[in-house]
């Protein structure tokens, strides 16, 4: 797949000598989700603003459907549409002459058939009359996408879209997001809900202190980094972790009826075989055993930690 947007060596000191992005590369496919994930004041939104054009780089550079996004400003910004995290709308304003002028604004022709059908795949219709004012937030952060999506962008950046939505209405955008990838639309998503990259992410990027710390396919990151416990629920409660488990790394739950191990999933041998052959010798009978395997929160709550000094 062609690369969409891509970012090289890109560097961004403000005034005072704050460092925001420090030699960030990397590439974005066609038609992609991609989740930018990061700790706050990692350097999220201003890679983002870098590639929107309303911060310019320091160093390196970006482009954007092959438009450098300094030198081919207007080109490249013509492909994007831009979800900011705050919510900035006229109150008095209708929602459906809010989008109508947004399309305007990108020197397009009027068409009402696209802003219906915008506004429709938003859940937006019932509400295209309706001044801003009269919106609950979530609703206005649908008419946010409606605005970034109305001159058909080719690339979609959502920072922090769901901020502050409740979960019924985030996961409805989640399929929003999901339906808009499928026509063709390539996203770029930071957010600080985990499990909403790890529902609808293609590959994750960490970023923390202005650097990219990997980029991966969600699912080869979770094979690679993550772990697995294995829980064993025993039929009777134990005061101690017994003698012959001291060579595994296991632990006693504060009621004595399980014992966890953890293990790679990666790793030649889990050590599981063993470990069951050895409390089988030890008479303990077993109520249960089930697994559980690592989320993607755990995984880049460690990452961020292995970067910290």
């Amino acid at each position: 797949m062609t690369a969409i947007v891509d970012v090289r060596n890109m560097g961004k000191v403000y005034d005072g000598g704050h460092v925001a992005l420090k030699d960030v590369s990397i590439q974005i496919e066609e038609g992609e989700i991609i989740a930018l994930l990061g700790p706050n004041g990692a350097g999220k939104t201003t890679l983002i603003s870098a590639l929107c054009g309303i911060v310019t780089p320091s160093s390196g550079h970006g482009t954007v459907g092959g438009h450098d996004v300094v030198t081919g400003y207007r080109k490249a910004r013509a492909m994007i549409g831009l979800v900011p995290q705050e919510i900035a709308l006229e109150p008095f304003e209708k929602v459906i002459n809010t989008v109508r002028f947004s399309r305007g604004l990108f020197g397009k022709k009027r068409n009402e058939a696209l802003i219906e059908k915008i506004l429709r795949q938003l859940s937006l219709w019932d509400k295209r009359n309706s001044r801003i004012r009269e919106l609950s937030g979530g609703m206005k952060r649908r008419v946010l996408i409606a605005k970034a999506l109305c001159h058909e962008p080719r690339v979609l950046f959502l920072d922090e879209p769901t901020a502050g939505v409740d979960v019924e209405l985030r996961r409805d955008m989640w399929q929003v997001v999901e339906d808009l990838r499928k026509s063709g639309v390539t996203i770029i998503l930071t957010t600080h809900y985990i499990e909403e990259a790890e529902a609808i992410a293609d590959r994750i990027a960490v970023i923390n202190k202005g650097q990219i710390l990997l980029v991966e396919p969600k699912a080869d990151l979770m094979s690679r980094m993550g772990q697995k416990t294995l829980r064993i629920d025993l039929m009777e409660p134990q005061r101690d972790v017994p003698a012959a488990l001291a060579a595994f790394d296991v632990t006693l739950s504060a009621d004595g009826q399980s014992l966890s191990y953890i293990y790679d999933t990666g790793g030649e041998r889990t050590g599981i075989t063993r470990l069951l052959q050895t409390l089988a010798a030890e008479g303990l009978a077993l109520r249960d055993i089930q697994t559980k395997q690592s989320s993607l929160e755990e995984i880049f709550v460690g990452l961020i930690k292995e970067g910290e000094p």
